[in-house]
């Protein structure tokens, strides 16, 4: 069941496009409740880099609270792209990962994707 949520929240995360190419860091909370009941959160705090072509890579420690276990500490990691179609048009992707018992055995690492588009009127 923690894999389920913890999936869910990874892949409810919201796109946020990094401003200009380089270094930065990168603090995100993701949390979830079911009609008013806190369920779990997960809190991600990454270094990464973006480059020119809008592709960008960052990881670091996550650290997961579900309700009723103690918090555990796991790693987590997203690569993805933005890119403008038009003046008014983005198309943005990404792959993000997080591990179970900090193993990154590719039977146990929770994975998500996101696709989307943003229009700017």
């Amino acid at each position: 069941m923690k894999s389920i949520i913890i999936s869910g929240l990874l892949l409810g995360a919201a796109h946020g496009s990094v401003v200009a190419a380089g270094p930065y860091a990168n603090v995100e909370n993701n949390a979830a409740w079911s009609g008013g009941d806190y369920s779990a959160a997960v809190t991600e705090v990454h270094a990464g880099y973006e480059f020119d072509n809008g592709i960008y890579v960052q990881a670091g420690p996550a650290f997961v609270s579900v309700d009723g276990e103690d918090l555990e500490t796991e790693y987590s990691g997203k690569l993805g792209i933005a890119a403008d179609v038009s003046k008014n048009l983005e198309v943005y992707g990404e792959v993000a990962f997080i591990t179970d018992d900090q193993s990154f055995d590719t039977d146990e690492l929770n994975l998500g994707t996101k696709l989307g588009l943003t229009y700017r009127f």
